[in-house]
């Protein structure tokens, strides 16, 4: 069994504050060691948000879990020497705030590539570093709503309001930055080229809802170039999942215990195992279906019948019908209630609040035969400031209070 986690060895180099501090996260649970760089006042993630937990909030507990925090205030000429000198030990310097902001204190790509030629720089920011947002101060909803992922309500007072919503580009903008990174890695690693990347979270948010988007593009086309599916006799449906509101064989249905299921006939096949399974051959007759892609669109007659099958079982009984006899069905769980669906606890393993200072999940990456590094407590302002340079460059505790002496290092200059 391996001993190392898979990125050990790889060094990150942080200057983050807020919600794009999560590229860095999805690689310090593979191994990667990330030192993250804070202002002396430190980045006030910790009273952002809720909950707050003795003080902290659960953002910063999450998303800065296993690293650790140094002080410097990159307005210094002191600091700014000893960040160079920190990124000589580095594989990646990882800008997560507004672009340029480090080009502008000399620590930028073009400063970096000179000292370290493998140096492999990425910025993440709201909507990157071209456009006419670019300089748009924002948070995380913004870029659901610019993607159009999210869009507003309006309650029965009047008052137009953001509906609850699954985050999208504050999650995957990370995500893309962090296999962005990798990539550049890589290639510096067997070539010793470095590479400048960016990420916009809004750009990612746009990405992940692709379907709808290119949808709605290729509806602008002739029909007679793009229909809908021969199932639906090539009308075209609204894009996604708005298209599924009228579908009756792929709809949600109440089962016994009032909770729901999504029942996803769709195929031939799998329609004609749940019309057997549950005694029903005569629907199958009545209604065959097509063999792809058929939900029944608007067939009201069959979505009565379906209801009043579903309300004869629980749920869970559902679902371990729906693995016995070969038809698919799924839970209908929220966030509140999916930690009790056994799927998720066979699959996600909680770090104790002991542990990371509040129940926190871990990473759905499995690498079979081989246990992850646990991340350790997301850092106090400047924690392990002594330790980091001790351990990166050597310095013994006269060095650092020589610096701090300078007005480096959140110290306050002598004289």
């Amino acid at each position: 069994m391996p001993t190392d986690a898979p990125l050990h060895g790889i060094r990150i180099l942080e200057v983050s504050a807020l919600g794009p501090a999560a590229i860095t996260m999805p690689l310090i649970d593979l191994g990667a060691e990330v030192i993250k760089v804070e202002p002396p006042a430190g980045d006030y993630i910790r009273e952002m948000t809720w909950p707050i937990i003795h003080g902290v909030s659960l953002m910063h507990l999450h998303i800065n879990r296993g690293k650790r925090s140094i002080v410097m205030d990159l307005r210094t000429d002191e600091d700014v020497a000893t960040f160079m000198e920190l990124v000589k030990t580095c594989d990646v310097v990882v800008e997560a705030m507004r672009p340029g902001g480090l080009a502008r204190r000399g620590v930028g790509y073009d400063d970096l590539v000179k000292i370290k030629p493998d140096i492999v720089f990425c910025t993440i920011s709201g909507y990157g570093m071209t456009g006419p947002y670019q300089n748009l101060p924002a948070h995380g909803v913004a870029f659901d709503t610019w993607a159009g992922v999210v869009s507003p309500e309006v309650n029965e007072d009047g008052f137009a309001y953001i509906p609850e919503h699954a985050s999208m580009g504050i999650h995957a903008g990370p995500l893309f930055g962090a296999l962005g990174i990798m990539a550049a890695v890589l290639r510096a690693k067997t070539t010793g080229e470095g590479s400048f990347l960016e990420i916009a979270q809004s750009d990612a948010a746009a990405a992940m809802d692709w379907y709808r988007s290119e949808t709605w593009r290729a509806y602008e086309r002739h029909e007679d170039d793009v229909t809908g599916n021969k199932a639906d006799n090539y009308e075209r449906r609204l894009p996604g999942t708005a298209g599924m509101v009228e579908g009756v064989r792929y709809q949600v249905y109440e089962a016994k215990d009032g909770e729901y299921v999504l029942f996803m006939a769709s195929e031939q096949a799998f329609w004609k195992n749940f019309c057997e399974a549950v005694d029903r051959v005569d629907m199958f007759e009545r209604w065959p279906g097509a063999k792809f892609a058929d939900h029944a669109r608007g067939n009201t007659e069959m979505r009565i019948e379906l209801r009043d099958i579903f309300r004869t079982r629980t749920s869970l009984e559902w679902i371990d019908y729906g693995v016995e006899k070969n038809f698919p069905v799924a839970p209908v769980n929220s966030p509140k209630t999916i930690a009790d669906d056994p799927q998720f606890q066979d699959r996600f393993q909680w770090y104790p609040v002991e542990q990371l200072g509040a129940e926190q999940l871990g990473t759905p990456l499995k690498f079979i035969g081989e246990q992850l590094p646990v991340p350790s407590h997301a850092p106090t302002v400047g924690q392990h400031t002594d330790e980091v340079l001790a351990d990166l460059l050597g310095w013994d505790e006269a060095r650092i209070a020589e610096s701090r002496a300078k007005g480096g290092l959140g110290g306050t200059p002598a004289g």
